[in-house]
């Protein structure tokens, strides 16, 4: 990034433990991450495996516990780049960085629908 311009970066964020995490963006974009959302979306290499491995094969088995109901126990930033999640089904290995979370904002239609998401 040239100097003039300054990197995109969380003016605020907001945890709901249950139901979403807010993002107020320095650009004046406020995004809403639902925490299954997040937890499905997860950076960590187990989940973008178990991602790509579904795009392959449709008929993926998943893990057990798929399908229950998970919730964010806690969150700390990492740096100033990133925020770490905890989730109620013990996952806590994936970091979000705040490029990644731009990349994966569900209410933003992406620039190039046939780019992959990659964290």
């Amino acid at each position: 990034m040239t100097d003039d311009r300054r990197p995109i970066v969380p003016r605020q964020l907001d945890l709901k433990r249950d139901h979403a995490l807010t993002v107020q963006w320095s650009d004046g974009r406020v995004s809403i991450y639902p925490i299954r959302y997040l937890r499905k979306m997860s950076p960590s290499a187990d989940a973008r495996a178990l991602r790509e491995e579904m795009a392959r094969n449709p008929l993926t088995v998943l893990p057990s516990g798929g399908e229950a109901e998970v919730t964010a126990e806690s969150a700390e930033l990492v740096g100033n780049y990133a925020l770490r999640i905890r989730f109620s089904d013990g996952h806590d290995t994936g970091i979000y960085s705040w490029e990644y979370l731009r990349q994966i904002d569900p209410n933003q239609p992406a620039a190039d629908p046939d780019a992959a998401v990659k964290p």
